[in-house]
């Protein structure tokens, strides 16, 4: 009889590394309490942005206490600069300790999960000094009883001591936007009806919504696998959708228009009628085009009173040969009378702003040699 081979030791699964974010410190903090709260293995490293210092303060904190508590100087006081200065070297040393097989990198309150991720997974590629770790998850947490205000407010970072930078004049909305719509998995306090409708009116369909910190599991967070290319798609304009996930709460006031048209926007007629389709208390994001740059694929993306319209490149170049369209989802908030008067001004801005089949069938021929208005936020037509 042949005796059993001894079993080989198994392999050591490779630490997780987790990103978390969210508009309120408070929150951000009691999210990075419930990771470590009777978790050994969990390390939380902690950043907030000292502009006005050039520097960070890192604060690394696992379930025995704080381990570390250090203002570090940057190179430039941005989120780019702390992950690549600072966080990068400290995850290196805390894997390379040993003592922990969850490291969850909490950004500064209001930064953007997506760029920091995309960053992260490229120092985690094989040879690159996160090559040890595995990206788990991107993590939003919010208040429900918050959202609305938050997101559909006029308040700016800067008012709320948030600003991530000394010009940072971004609306808490679009942080908060940004950051929900992004995320692998959005952790939720607080109960409200319309919160939590413009929450999954937002969400990535392929998030994942937990309710409470009580239900935040490291475990089960470790053994996500963080996918950098739906990411990617999730934050892209084009990515917008208005689908519901759950029954309407009676009490939910939450609601979504989707816009869509092959037509282009006329840009003189979408200049008289932009106030009326982007601004006022709600969040609306996609993409459009205007006949006088027929290959431009053009971004729309408005929170917290403010829009951003801008030039994204060719379509075959950003949208992967998608045929150009007008398509912006809509997400608000009221009173069903209310929201039935806002549905129909932005019903009719945006039927108005449309170029019609005439304005169009000439190629664009009839926009040549034609001031081109929307120049100051698209910036100079190339031809």
């Amino acid at each position: 009889m042949i005796p059993d081979r001894p079993h080989a030791p198994a392999t050591p699964a490779a630490p997780a590394l987790s990103v978390l974010v969210a508009v309120d410190p408070v929150l951000r903090d009691a999210a990075a309490a419930s990771l470590t709260l009777g978790a050994p293995d969990v390390v939380v490293v902690r950043h907030d942005l000292l502009p006005d210092d050039g520097a960070l303060r890192r604060v690394v904190v696992d379930a025995t206490g704080v381990l570390e508590d250090e203002t570090v100087a940057l190179e430039h006081a941005c989120v780019s600069c702390s992950v690549r200065e600072d966080a990068v070297p400290a995850l290196v040393r805390l894997a390379d300790d040993g003592r922990w097989a969850h490291l969850v990198l909490a950004l500064p309150v209001t930064a953007e999960p997506l760029p920091v991720a995309r960053a992260l997974a490229a120092q985690a590629e094989p040879g690159g000094p996160l090559a040890g770790l595995r990206l788990a998850a991107t993590v939003g947490v919010v208040d429900l009883d918050d959202l609305e205000a938050d997101l559909l407010g006029d308040d700016l970072v800067d008012d709320r001591g948030l600003a991530l930078t000394d010009d940072d004049q971004r609306p808490v909305g679009e942080a908060l936007a940004a950051q929900l719509e992004q995320v692998d998995v959005v952790v939720t306090t607080g109960g409200s009806a319309t919160g939590g409708g413009l929450l999954d009116r937002l969400r990535a369909v392929d998030s994942h919504r937990v309710e409470g910190l009580h239900d935040l599991d490291p475990v089960a967070l470790a053994a996500r696998s963080h996918a950098p290319a739906a990411a990617e798609r999730r934050a892209h304009p084009l990515g917008a959708r208005g689908a519901r996930r759950r029954a309407k709460d009676p009490s939910d006031r939450s609601w979504s228009l989707l816009l869509r048209s092959d037509r282009p926007f006329h840009p003189e007629r979408l200049l008289a009628h932009v106030e009326d389709l982007g601004t006022g208390p709600v969040r609306s994001r996609g993409v459009f085009h205007v006949p006088n740059r027929p290959d431009s694929a053009c971004l729309w993306d408005g929170a917290g009173g403010a829009l951003c319209v801008a030039d994204l490149g060719t379509w075959d170049d950003v949208a992967a040969g998608h045929p150009p369209v007008t398509r912006i989802l809509v997400v608000g908030a009221g009173e069903p009378r209310d929201a039935r008067e806002v549905h129909d001004r932005i019903l009719d801005a945006f039927g108005e702003a449309l170029a019609t089949g005439d304005e169009v069938a000439d190629g664009g021929l009839r926009w040549l040699g034609r001031e081109d208005v929307l120049a100051p936020w698209l910036g100079t037509r190339t031809a």
